[in-house]
């Protein structure tokens, strides 16, 4: 199964190429799933007068029924615990959903999705910035589960009452850990899913001088998660040969624009009105992502105790301007951050042993040198 996630801007018409790329796959024979929170896509999109032509599955990610269908879960399993405390339980009917409850609703999607017998999924994703959000919570959560609630712990479940009587405190609830490992059950199948070398990210832009900024700020976000991004798919570009010299000069504006989006630019026409049908979306389908797409390189360690007498972390970080970079080291794990995003990963066993001498970016590549402290390092002779 292969997944192609779509983002961009907003405005930039990213619902319109996750549409036409998934009904364009379906047309070819292929099983395809295309997930959206957009739930008003046109009727005419996947209409097929001929019937010959393949259709997508279409799913909308509901935000708020899946809003509704957990707090209920947790209200049933917690119920004992709320009893207790005189909580009067919540009704389906008054329910309303949170802001941040779709992020939470379109990893769901994408877990159900990943146990499907799909041969492509189409993820429409929110606009840039927050789709980087969104791909980054898996790994986020799941750090705070292990920090909050440690696997380890779970072993000392037999042991728990005497605790609780040798503490004088109440220890955590079984149906606790429960719910802790069901929910990093479930993170670690999307998490492997994003993480999955068939998947890739798609940026669309509609050329202008704010898209060049924030498709690079994006790459290094998604760098930071180590997600590579394809081609950007520039939409809406108007034709370069008109002799209505306005519509010429606006063109000529975004050609200017399309070069700082980087190589590779695939452009998609305006079709000077809304798309409305199948046949439009077929005027919009961008190239298939071959089987065989260049993937994020892998952060990896260079040995140069011989010539220099460090180690070095090379972390490719396309995108990254050095003012947005921050570089913090805590205990075993390193603080990285770049713009308006952040990770915290584990170091590798050998950078464990060692002090952060000094960082680097160059050519779009996080060089952190480590040198090996003697106390820990082991000595040869």
């Amino acid at each position: 199964m292969r997944t192609l996630l779509v983002t961009g801007p907003g405005g930039a018409g990213r619902t319109t190429v996750a549409a036409a790329t998934a009904l364009g796959a379906a047309g070819r024979g292929q099983r395809v799933l295309l997930l959206t929170g957009d739930g008003d896509l046109p009727d005419g999109w996947f209409d097929d007068p001929s019937g010959d032509g393949g259709r997508p599955v279409v799913r909308r990610v509901d935000s708020g029924a899946h809003f509704r269908a957990e707090i209920l879960a947790f209200q049933e399993r917690a119920a004992t615990a709320l009893g207790l405390l005189g909580a009067t339980p919540f009704d389906d009917e008054e329910l309303t959903e949170l802001p941040g409850s779709d992020r939470f609703a379109l990893l769901r999607a994408l877990r159900d999705a990943a146990g499907g017998d799909w041969d492509l999924v189409v993820a429409d994703l929110p606009p840039l910035p927050d789709a980087v959000a969104v791909l980054a919570l898996p790994e986020q959560l799941r750090r705070y589960l292990r920090r909050l609630l440690p696997p380890e712990r779970q072993a000392a479940r037999a042991l728990r009452p005497m605790l609780a009587q040798l503490a004088g405190v109440p220890m955590p609830a079984e149906w606790l850990y429960e719910t802790a490992a069901r929910w990093d059950t479930e993170l670690a199948a999307v998490q492997a899913m994003i993480e999955d070398p068939a998947t890739t990210v798609r940026l669309v832009a509609e050329p202008g001088p704010a898209a060049a900024r924030a498709l690079r700020t994006a790459r290094a976000g998604l760098a930071l998660r180590g997600l590579a991004a394809g081609p950007v798919v520039a939409n809406r570009m108007l034709p370069t040969e008109s002799p209505d010299p306005w519509l010429s000069g606006l063109a000529a504006q975004q050609q200017a624009h399309v070069k700082e989006l980087g190589e590779g630019v695939h452009e998609l026409p305006h079709l000077g009105r809304d798309p409305r049908t199948a046949g439009d979306l077929a005027l919009l389908e961008p190239p298939a992502v071959p089987a065989d797409a260049p993937t994020a390189p892998d952060w990896a360690v260079e040995d140069r105790r011989d010539p220099d007498g460090v180690l070095v972390w090379r972390i490719p970080l396309p995108g990254a301007a050095k003012p947005d970079l921050g570089l913090v080291r805590r205990g075993d794990e390193l603080v990285l951050t770049v713009g308006p995003f952040r990770r915290v990963v584990p170091l590798p066993s050998a950078l464990r042993r060692c002090t952060v001498s000094g960082a680097g970016l160059t050519d779009g590549v996080l060089n952190v040198r480590f040198t090996p402290d003697p106390d820990l390092w082991p000595r040869t002779r």
